[in-house]
């Protein structure tokens, strides 16, 4: 039997939508590593005779953290019920037959000719090629009716990490370090936080945050700057939208900002995934009457007839402008960098997978930039006006 665990919500896979890649991206110390390994000897334990494949940086690190490490697999069980590590055939093996067996991420080609029914990859954003042993190791995930392959790591701005964040079927979730203070040596978080607060090392070793790469636009510094609180009063509410360009379950950005005299609040993220034209159009609905918006921005250059449709069928409670773009995604967020960086943009809360994808705009790869795009509207709207070869807008 597996020991009670007590599991932090970031450290369980997800429940309620469906997922081929699990990517838990953490700080250090977080419990990231401990969340692959219950995850893990689950697994093994619920599937007998699984074959499942463990890789990280290298042989040592398989071994060291990720079987025989104090949140590794071993850990987990108690003494007379630990799986035996066989150190001449490099695997691990469960009373029920489950094996796992290890790999180096520096010898790609190990992976070739192997088949799983679950795989853990652990610190991938360390591997020297992250993209030639995940795709060797998920040409091998093809045992039972549902492989599936955890990733846990510290981030780094790698193109690898982008892509992987990108794909059809990945589950992004991300802990702190001070998620898992109470397992740390006392004042461990702290001291680090007084050394390394508000720059880029500390979002993305303490944060786990996916921090700007080479090209990007907006800074960490920026960012952690722009913490602060909602005045009392604001001159105006919007709610800028970045609809997915189908109607099949992309993300929807959805981003409530308002002004004062000459800053904008970023008031709340309301982004939703996976739901109809008609579900994120409610949302849409749902953050106007929440926040009083005065309007909904929608960008309308995918579907434009479609937006007006479904905003309009949503009885949304503010007159909404579509707006289309003429110029490309970092040529509008160039603008929105510059206020910024002079300190007239407020954060009013936390806000990770936003800033994530501020970060990386203007970087290669990554994700779809939903949330970002729809930040970038609605500052726009309210501290920009149109110049140029700058949007146009019309009211419905």
């Amino acid at each position: 039997m597996v020991r009670a665990t007590g599991l932090h919500p970031h450290q369980c896979p997800p429940l309620n939508e469906p997922w081929r890649t699990w990517l838990l991206l953490g700080g250090r110390g977080s419990g990231k590593t401990f969340a692959g390994a219950v995850w893990m000897d689950v697994a093994a334990r619920f599937r007998p005779g699984a074959v499942i494949a463990l890789v990280g940086p290298a042989l040592h690190d398989v071994r060291e953290v990720m079987v025989e490490g104090e949140a590794g697999i071993k850990a987990l069980a108690e003494p007379g019920d630990r799986p035996r590590w066989e150190a001449g055939r490099r695997r691990l093996v469960w009373a029920n037959g489950s094996t796992a067996y290890a790999f180096s991420a520096e010898d790609p080609d190990s992976l070739r000719g192997p088949q799983f029914h679950a795989a853990w990859a652990d610190e991938f954003c360390a591997w020297r090629k992250p993209e030639a042993v995940l795709s060797n190791l998920r040409f091998g995930l093809r045992l039972g009716p549902d492989p599936r392959l955890a990733v846990t790591t510290t981030p780094r701005p790698i193109p690898a990490l982008r892509r992987l964040m990108a794909e059809a079927g990945t589950v992004t979730d991300r802990a702190a370090t001070a998620d898992n203070a109470e397992n740390l040596s006392p004042g461990y978080v702290d001291h680090l936080t007084d050394l390394y607060g508000g720059t880029r090392l500390a979002a993305q070793e303490l944060e786990g945050q996916v921090v700007e790469g080479e090209g990007a636009l907006f800074r960490i510094a920026d960012l952690k700057h722009a913490r602060g609180s909602r005045p009392a009063e604001l001159d105006r509410v919007i709610v800028a939208v970045d609809p997915p360009a189908s109607a099949h379950g992309d993300a929807c950005g959805i981003v409530v900002v308002g002004r004062r005299e000459r800053r904008a609040f970023v008031l709340a993220d309301r982004t939703v995934r996976g739901l109809s034209p008609g579900g994120w159009a409610a949302a849409v609905c749902r953050a106007a009457r929440d926040f009083d918006a005065q309007e909904v921005a929608a960008e309308a250059n995918q579907g434009g007839e479609m937006v007006r449709s479904v905003l309009g069928q949503a009885d949304c409670p503010a007159p909404v402008a579509l707006v289309h773009a003429r110029r490309s995604k970092a040529a509008r967020a160039e603008p929105v960098a510059l206020l910024y960086e002079q300190g007239r943009v407020v954060h009013c809360g936390d806000f990770p997978a936003l800033e994530e994808e501020m970060l990386a705009l203007g970087c290669e790869g990554g994700p779809s930039p939903d949330r970002a795009d729809a930040l970038v509207w609605g500052v726009s709207r309210l501290m920009l006006e149109p110049q140029g070869e700058g949007p146009w807008i019309r009211r419905l």
